[in-house]
């Protein structure tokens, strides 16, 4: 006799049927056992020469380690570790260790998530409640993300913090470099500190994070402090062009620990600080004045746009004129720098693009992070974007900017150029 049942089983809250993601994570691990397979057959296939003295291979496969979930943006991914064993490192005396670089020993996350941690801090979401806002992005199958968890992992990124404050310069060298001091008011103190940020451009065209610490964006001290310790860590040749803003103490602290690097005024900044000295009915007309300026092919023509700019700005506007006119050579220093670097030289976009996304996850949050903590994840967001960050257009123009070749209104000047033009 079959029993029968009329019971039907009821959807849980928390189950999502999603074929897509199902299939995505399938995929997911499929790739990732092929990886894992293909690292260590190209391992044990570098070391094919090392044998035991019968002729057999040393070094042999020897299974997988236990399977384990691995959180990744999809969700938890199901892998296995290969082993290889070394059959010789007894009689040899130091034993050959396979360690996996796509899937370390102890690895519980990836990466993109333990860089999601510090953007969910910033946004106002506690320790305690990171189980719950993780569960909504990756499903209910978010484990080991308890608070203990995210302390000890926050106490990791302090350690990578002052690893990476102490790393050694020396053999690092920065063609262009950008400043600026970023106020981030969320979850901070009442008093909102400042992000003293410097990155720099290597002659590869690679743009790096340089120095970043908290500090005061007028004074010149707390530049000198950054300026210095990146000195005593082996940054000894000088940028060529440093570009920040004109309210910047960095300028002053610059001229005392790199007297060689010329200056450029951020041209946003400055755009922004003449708009403000004139009505908003007039701002239109100045605004595409001042492009007229930033914009010309030549210096010679850059000049003659800040002359007019005088002529018919200065009776009324007289402080919006005085704005321009006082960093009138450090605006125009781009001139004597390869032409396929104006965009990058004129502005300190650099830094300011970086920062509107941190911006704009700080803007509504609650309670209250404290000076150390807010470096600290805001650090880890601008490595994270680091990533990402695109290379200087003309990079091959660098080398001959380190060579000390002159370059004259964006074009390389010749033996013959300078002989007339002397």
């Amino acid at each position: 006799m079959t029993d029968t049942t009329n019971v039907v089983q009821f959807r849980q809250p928390d189950d999502v049927d999603d074929p897509l993601t199902e299939v995505l994570r399938a995929g997911a691990r499929r790739l990732l056992a092929q990886a894992v397979e293909l690292e260590a057959e190209a391992f044990l296939a570098a070391r094919d020469d090392l044998r035991l003295p019968d002729g057999r291979s040393r070094l042999v496969r020897h299974g997988h380690g236990p399977e384990r979930q691995v959180q990744t943006g999809i969700g938890p991914v199901p892998v296995s570790r290969v082993k290889i064993r070394d059959r010789g490192g007894a009689e040899e005396g130091e034993r050959v260790r396979f360690s996996s670089a796509i899937l370390p020993r102890w690895a519980r996350r990836t990466k993109s998530l333990d860089a999601l941690l510090p953007v969910l801090y910033l946004r106002g979401v506690s320790t305690g409640d990171f189980q719950e806002a993780l569960t909504a992005l990756l499903g209910k199958d978010a484990p080991n993300l308890s608070p203990a968890v995210v302390g000890r992992l926050t106490a990791e990124w302090q350690v990578e913090y002052e690893h990476w404050q102490a790393r050694d310069l020396s053999a690092r060298r920065y063609v262009y470099v950008w400043a600026d001091g970023v106020y981030l008011q969320a979850r901070m103190e009442d008093h909102a500190e400042c992000m003293l940020v410097l990155i720099g451009a290597t002659p590869e065209g690679r743009k790096e994070l340089v120095g970043f610490q908290v500090g005061v964006r007028e004074s010149a001290q707390s530049w000198r402090e950054l300026l210095v310790e990146v000195k005593r860590r082996g940054l000894a040749i000088a940028p060529e062009i440093a570009v920040g803003d004109g309210a910047l103490g960095f300028w002053k602290a610059l001229d005392e620990v790199w007297p060689s690097t010329r200056h450029q005024r951020c041209w946003v900044h400055k755009i922004a600080n003449v708009l403000n000295k004139v009505p908003k009915s007039v701002q239109p007309a100045i605004k595409a004045d001042l492009r007229e300026i930033y914009s010309a092919p030549e210096r010679a023509a850059a000049e003659k746009a800040i002359a007019v700019f005088v002529e018919k700005y200065s009776a009324k506007y007289t402080k919006a004129v005085e704005c321009l006119t006082k960093d009138r050579e450090r605006l125009l220093t781009f001139f004597d720098f390869p032409a396929e670097h104006w965009d990058h030289l004129r502005t300190s976009n650099p830094i300011e693009s970086v920062f509107a996304t941190v911006r704009h996850r700080t803007v509504r949050t609650k309670g209250a992070l404290s000076p150390k903590t807010a470096r600290l994840m805001v650090f880890k967001l601008v490595i994270a974007a680091s990533r990402k960050w695109r290379r200087l257009k003309g990079e091959n123009q660098l080398p001959k900017v380190v060579a000390g070749v002159t370059f004259r209104d964006g074009n390389e000047v010749t033996d013959g150029q300078s002989t007339r033009a002397a």
